[in-house]
């Protein structure tokens, strides 16, 4: 099976209302609205809040099924004017333009993928001022499908950027907690790696 495949396939289902994720909610609330670059962004929660609050926002992910739907969605909530939906296979290509605001939750696969570089590639396409949030599991939860995996903390992944300080600033690098249900209703206390950086010039 292909990566493409394995996400056409775990998008396959239609979900009803795809939510935002909390930590973007919590950190992007009180940013102004501008461009926003939303990577891997599966069943278009993020884009579709960021859209309602003024965003426009570009929607990459590799599966699809997903971005076609997240269109779909778009044009049926009056939202096709603020958001494009992209298929890209982030290891080999990258969506075009600068953005305000580029985000990236739980950026994790089973398959190989570049994250390191493709995080690098994210901060360079910020405008001044912008900011990248990345936000990782930090926890297994029960569902998870990998049950020993491992996640680095958000120190670790700021520092596998190598970014020069002159041009970037890390404003938090921080593990939260949260209350989580899973796909099939299970819930967990589970642990989030937020990472937010902040482009300077």
């Amino acid at each position: 099976m292909t990566t493409t495949e394995f996400w056409d396939g775990h998008y396959a289902t239609p979900r009803a209302d795809p939510c935002a994720n909390v930590r973007l909610t919590e950190v992007v609330t009180e940013l102004e609205p501008g461009a926003a670059l939303d990577l891997g962004s599966g069943a278009g929660g993020d884009a579709l809040w960021l859209a309602r609050r003024g965003w426009h926002v570009t929607a990459a992910d590799i599966s699809g099924v997903a971005t076609a739907r997240l269109a779909a969605c778009a044009r049926d909530l009056g939202l096709a004017d603020r958001i494009t939906a992209e298929r890209h296979d982030l290891a080999e290509t990258f969506p075009a333009g600068r953005f305000d605001l580029v985000s990236a939750h739980y950026l994790h696969t089973p398959f190989a993928l570049p994250r390191a570089r493709v995080l690098r590639r994210a901060a360079r396409a910020l405008t001044p001022g912008g900011r990248l949030l990345v936000v990782d599991h930090g926890s297994v939860a029960p569902w998870s499908w990998d049950q020993d995996a491992r996640f680095s903390s958000a120190p670790e992944v700021a520092r596998s950027l190598e970014l020069d300080p002159d041009g970037w600033t890390v404003e938090r690098a921080d593990a939260l907690s949260r209350h989580a249900t899973g796909p099939g209703g299970q819930v967990a206390d589970v642990v989030d790696h937020l990472l937010l950086i902040r482009r300077t010039r």
